[in-house]
């Protein structure tokens, strides 16, 4: 079965349901589970904003902003994966693309599968609003696993 499970989370109630499938999976399969989390970085209009609206420091705001998210998101995690008896790595990224860190870090850690949520939006929607499953699903070799 499965050695090494990548669990991708942005803390939605939506990827809740995708982190228990995955840890699932892993106390099942006896796998070891590797919690991903991405953030998109401070974006230099948001950044050129706040200093005009006279905010001190807020390249160090936002990353307190993001540790105490993180810090939240990471206690959330542990917390399901104590109740189903897994044992789970962290692992929080910075980057512009989550589907990007997500093939980057199963391939990095090598996982063997992909556990992530999608809310399943089609046609246009799905176009216009662009999806980082579809994305790793294109770009990857390793099986992905979607939960709706």
């Amino acid at each position: 079965m499965y050695k090494h499970i990548l669990i991708a989370t942005d803390g939605s109630e939506l990827a809740l349901k995708g982190l228990r499938q995955g840890l699932g999976l892993a106390r099942i399969s006896g796998a070891k589970v590797t919690v991903l989390t991405v953030i998109e970085p401070l974006r230099p209009q948001v950044l050129a904003a706040a200093q005009r609206a006279g905010i001190e420091d807020p390249v160090g705001r936002y990353d307190q902003q993001i540790d105490e998210m993180m810090k939240e998101r990471l206690a959330s995690i542990q917390a399901e994966a104590t109740e189903q008896g897994v044992t789970v790595e962290p692992i929080h990224e910075v980057d512009d693309s989550p589907a990007e860190a997500i093939l980057r870090t199963a391939n990095l850690q090598g996982c063997d599968l992909i556990v992530m949520s999608s809310h399943g939006r089609r046609g246009l929607q799905k176009l216009l609003l662009g999806s980082q499953t579809s994305e790793v699903l294109v770009k990857t070799t390793v099986p992905v696993l979607v939960v709706r």
